[in-house]
């Protein structure tokens, strides 16, 4: 009764979600002639005698059809006789019959296919219900859902607990999303935690990877699972297995995709006229007087409302006025962010073949990808091409083969001025004044504009090839046993290009002369990696009854290499960019490094009856990053599982809950990735004519004196242990998956404790710092079919916090880690308010001495809160144990990461909608963008709308303080403008429809889908609209809006399969 609830309530609820039939074989049937010929009634129960609710029943070339009622029973009209009956339900084998008349009683069998569902795992793969390790898996459905431009963009949202943030770089071409599993991994100095990335069993870049070539990724979580990769695994472990070629006929595929793309959250700057009042009332407040005249004002005011008379003056050097002389400041009316930002388009192209036999199967693929970017003036663009080619060779019946091959490559070109999105131009074009005009009277553009400069300063131009070569032979000699030999080898190439021209602007007479770059110069740096990976392991499983065994063991090692070459030169010769057309002495450099790593590992699996798991991963590592003596280390783990669905107590709750596993784990891991890569060796700096004195006429190469290092530097390590449960309910619709961890990071590097002055040196870096991480994720699942509409629902959700354990910071100086502190702590003032008076600001002022802050408080500043009670408010030692006022007002770690897929499907057509975010994030907002023209200085401020609700004694119970130029006495930290950073953005919307066979068969094609498709449509958030919150950190100086904003991007597209 339970189960017919359940599934008539979702029956009801069934509007809007996504497409996933689970079919198999051929169930066992009855008939008997009892109906009237034309009808087809039957009833539908499971193999528990209960009444299938909601089974979906039709005839088969037919559209249309019925489902079962709450008994199981079902009703067809005109149905002839001889048509073949197709019936299905999530969770069991479909059932198809030839009807000859008379009702039909049919019993549907679970689908087996969910219980023998595989994972990859480490050198291998399990059974999905026998794992005892934290595992997360995704497969080509998910990654093909929409169009994206990396694979990465496709996982953002899909895994729970793997956490995703936009680089300082922003939304530029170039730029990539760095991720980590549950959370940061090390604060260790010049160490860091990322996961492995594994394609094929290689190492590899998601990013140089064409999204439709990958059929499933495993994301390994904890130290049980990721533990067989030794050293490069305390990040985790991401498993990306590619595409094969398939038995059968040769399957040829064509899609596409074309993009429209524009700028995402970008502030609105005021208009020229606000802007001249915000910024003399901003003068007024900083006691210097009015800045724009009444008459100016007027001025600024009638060019606005009409164009025909926006104008510039000259000044006494024959220029026109830009910035000094008021009187003669031009009267324009610019929006800086949209004259600079636009829509762009961005294409993608993929055809793949793939076919073969029982003895050879093949798959082969190309993908073009051209994104054009947001720049109006300059241009910038990245191109990817991909290829792979991919072999499967029995040849033996013993014996087997694969060869698979990589090649991509990546070219990025833009403006000079322009390479990432951390660049000067992106602080300049937020605080460039609105009255300045893009050209001048006589149409040059204006040098203030940076368009000429984007337009013809110089150019930067990557470009990076990667091409990637793997064979491995997997041998059966005897039943159980399994040899496994793969060797991969990767080589990348890169060549950087930038160049920088001389610019140059226009006086009033319209004489040339040099705006920037008075000497050009060219750039140039090529670099060369190669990678080597054996793995030889070898597997042996056996049964005893109820007692399952399997035993691998094996060996590994990696060897890199990596060299580059670098030149400069100076004076271009007109239009021939090259350090061969300049007219000076190249400065020119090079360097050349490797590392090496080894390990031997085994895993042991033992399971009773499925009922009873065990697993145990050993992994002895060494790497060239350490001393001899500290060079090898030893990396085990241990899980357990229990699957008490599987116990007889249990079978009376099968109908209900089929799948229930417990499981706990318990592992630890070394990481050796420090940006040393010799790090035990004294190093002497070199510079070429480095000396700053003559010697025969030329400046001497010099060296510096090596600086100490530690003997006793080792592993950084960390233990995890986690407790995790599985589950599946009504014949796995209902699926689900929860694991609480707890990380201890420890002998991270950090500074050595001080040693007299008199040592002449810094002391070296040390193993002595320690941090806790705590966290739990969580993903469910729902999964049905009710009538012709397939639909359902998936969640992820993740938590982390990590806290410092130990630091050597005794005084707990807030300027660094100390003990004891949550990562990502923000400290502030408490805000009592905006003074609406004087007087009320007086009366506060006569409590509490607010000096240290600034001076000249009047009505419109901040009011801070006394919490120590001294009658001061000041930042006390500036330590966690004496703050004086501050406090921990929030915290920036982002928590409760969230994705949410809905989809559905109906006679061909299909919806995929995807929403991502962060429930959770506090953002102590600073910079000229957020605080506009407040304690600042007038070159450095900013005018955009929101800027408006400021006080003034027109506008009191404003959200911003009075403008001021002068000091930061109402910019401090503090609990009134703390950002709440939590967001929900709709991601992804995508409708489709595919063309019924019927149709395209005629026309040879086997498939033909169109869609359309928008990505980042709306965002639901709190945050200031003077950034986008996923790109905190992002820009100039990491200031809030100074950067390459993110991208809205409309779609459509077709994929058809020959």
């Amino acid at each position: 009764m339970i189960r017919q609830l359940f599934t008539v309530s979702s029956m009801i609820m069934a509007l809007g979600m996504t497409p996933t039939h689970a079919y198999g074989g051929v169930t066992r049937i009855q008939e008997t002639n009892q109906s009237k010929n034309g009808q087809c009634t039957g009833t539908i129960i499971d193999p528990t005698g209960e009444p299938v609710i909601g089974a979906t029943v039709t005839v088969k070339g037919k559209q249309g059809g019925t489902i079962t009622d709450l008994d199981g029973k079902f009703l067809l009209t005109d149905v002839q006789h001889g048509a073949t009956i197709c019936i299905s339900y999530i969770g069991f084998e479909p059932v198809e019959m030839v009807w000859k008349g008379g009702a039909i009683n049919v019993t549907m069998q679970e689908d087996s296919k969910t219980l023998n569902e595989v994972v990859v795992v480490g050198f291998g793969t399990q059974k999905k219900v026998n794992l005892t390790g934290a595992v997360s898996t995704v497969d080509s459905k998910t990654l093909g859902a929409r169009p994206v431009n990396s694979v990465v963009d496709a996982l953002q949202g899909a895994v729970a607990g793997m956490n995703f943030s936009t680089p300082v770089s922003g939304g530029t071409l170039n730029s990539t999303k760095s991720f980590n599993i549950r959370g940061t991994g090390t604060i260790g100095a010049g160490s860091s935690v990322s996961p492995l990335v594994l394609i094929d069993g290689m190492e590899g870049d998601m990013n140089a990877l064409n999204p439709q070539d990958i059929e499933n990724i495993s994301v390994l979580k904890d130290a049980s699972a990721s533990s067989i990769y030794g050293s490069r695994a305390a990040g985790g472990v991401i498993l990306i297995t590619t595409k094969s070629g398939k038995k059968g006929k040769t399957s040829i595929n064509y899609n596409n995709s074309f993009r429209f793309d524009s700028p995402l959250n970008m502030p609105e700057m005021m208009d020229s006229y606000t802007w001249a009042k915000y910024m003399n009332d901003a003068s007024v407040g900083s006691g210097a007087g009015v800045w724009f005249t009444d008459e100016k004002l007027e001025q600024i005011k009638k060019a606005q409302s009409d164009p025909t008379m926006q104008k510039m003056f000259k000044n006494s050097n024959n220029r026109w006025e830009v910035w000094d002389n008021t009187p003669l400041l031009p009267l324009g009316n610019t929006d800086w962010l949209k004259e600079q930002f636009g829509t762009s388009f961005s294409q993608e192209h993929t055809l793949s073949i793939n076919g073969g036999d029982d003895r050879l199967q093949y798959y082969v693929s190309g993908n073009y990808l051209n994104r054009g970017g947001l720049l109006r003036h300059g241009d910038d663009s990245m191109q990817r091409y991909t290829m792979t080619g991919k072999i499967n060779a029995q040849i033996t019946n013993w014996l087997r083969m694969t060869y698979n091959t990589r090649f991509s490559r990546q070219d990025f070109d833009s403006p000079g001025d322009l390479i990432n999105g951390t660049d000067v131009f992106f602080h300049n074009m937020c605080r460039y004044w609105p009255i300045i005009p893009t050209t001048d009277p006589n149409g040059n553009w204006v040098p203030e504009s940076y368009i000429g400069r984007l337009q013809n300063g110089g150019r930067a131009k990557n470009q990076t090839d990667r091409l990637s070569q793997q064979l491995s032979f997997v041998a059966t000699p005897v039943k159980g046993l399994t040899l496994n030999a793969e060797l991969n080898y990767r080589i990348v190439t890169g060549f950087n290009h930038r160049d920088w021209q001389t610019t140059y602007a226009y006086d009033c007479d319209n004489n040339p002369y040099v705006d920037i770059n008075a000497t050009s110069s060219v750039y140039e740096y090529s670099f060369k990696s190669n990678y080597f990976n054996p793995n030889l392991f070898a597997e042996y499983s056996r049964s005893f009854g109820d007692h399952n065994m399997k035993v691998m063991g094996g060996f590994q090692s990696e060897w890199f290499r990596q060299r580059n070459m670098k030149a400069q030169q100076n004076g271009i010769m007109s239009g021939l960019p090259t350090l061969d057309t300049t007219t000076t002495k190249p400065s020119v450099g090079g360097a050349y490094n490797s590392w090496t790593t080894a390990g031997f590992f085994g895993r042991i699996n033992y399971d009773f009856a499925g009922r009873y798991l065990f697993e145990a991963n050993l992994r002895y590592d060494g790497s060239s990053r350490f001393l001899r003596e500290n060079r090898w280390n030893f990396f085990p783990s241990f899980s357990a599982g229990w699957n008490i669905a599987r116990e007889k107590f249990w079978e009376p709750l099968t109908d209900y809950v089929n799948t229930l596993k417990l499981r706990a784990s318990w592992g630890q891991l070394g990481n050796q990735n420090t940006d040393n890569w010799y790090p035990f060796y004294p190093t002497i700096g070199f510079s070429s004519q480095g000396g700053n004195w003559l010697i025969n006429g030329a400046k001497p190469n010099t060296a510096s004196q090596p600086g100490l290092v530690s003997s006793t530097l080792t592993w950084e390590k960390s233990r995890t242990w986690e407790i995790g449960l599985d589950w599946g309910a009504f014949n796995n619709r209902l699926t689900g998956s929860f694991g609480y961890y707890q990380r201890k990071t420890f002998d991270m590097v950090g500074p050595a404790p001080e040693l007299p002055v008199i040592l002449g040196a810094n002391p070296p870096k040390v193993n002595n710092l320690d941090m806790t991480s705590k966290g739990w994720d969580l993903q469910i699942g729902w999964r049905d079919v009710i009538g012709e509409v397939s639909y359902g629902a998936s969640l992820v959700l993740s938590d982390n916090q990590v806290v410092i354990d130990k630091y050597p910071n005794p005084s707990k100086n807030l300027g660094s880690y100390y003990a004891g502190a949550k990562l990502g702590d923000i400290w502030g003032y408490t805000t009592i308010g905006i003074a609406q008076s004087q007087e009320e600001m007086d009366k506060h002022l006569a409590k509490v001495d607010q000096s240290a802050l600034g001076s000249g408080w009047t009505a419109g500043d901040i009011m801070y809160k006394d919490l120590d009670g001294d009658g001061k408010i000041n930042g006390g030692e500036g330590t966690a144990d004496k703050s004086g006022d501050r406090r921990i007002i929030g915290n920036s770690t982002p928590r409760y990461n969230f994705g949410l897929n809905l989809d559905a499907a109906w006679k061909g057509f299909d919806i995929k909608v995807f929403f991502q975010g962060t429930l959770k994030r506090d953002y102590a907002a600073g910079g000229a963008v957020f605080w506009g023209a407040i304690g600042t200085s007038k070159w450095q401020a900013t005018g955009f709308k929101f800027h408006e609700d400021y006080w003034r004694e027109d506008n009191k119970g404003a959200y911003y303080p009075r403008a001021d130029w002068g000091g930061g006495r109402n910019t401090q930290t503090q609990t009134r403008y703390l950002q709440n950073a939590a967001y929900g953005r709709l991601k992804n919307l995508t409708i489709g429809y595919t063309l019924p066979k019927s149709i395209t068969s005629k026309a040879y094609i086997e498939n033909l889908r169109f869609f359309v498709s928008g990505e980042n449509l709306f965002t639901i958030t709190n945050f200031t609209e003077a950034g986008d919150p996923e790109l905190i950190g992002a820009g100039y100086g990491g200031e809030i809006g100074k950067t390459y904003p993110l991208s809205k991007t409309f779609s459509f597209g077709l994929s058809v399969t020959f």
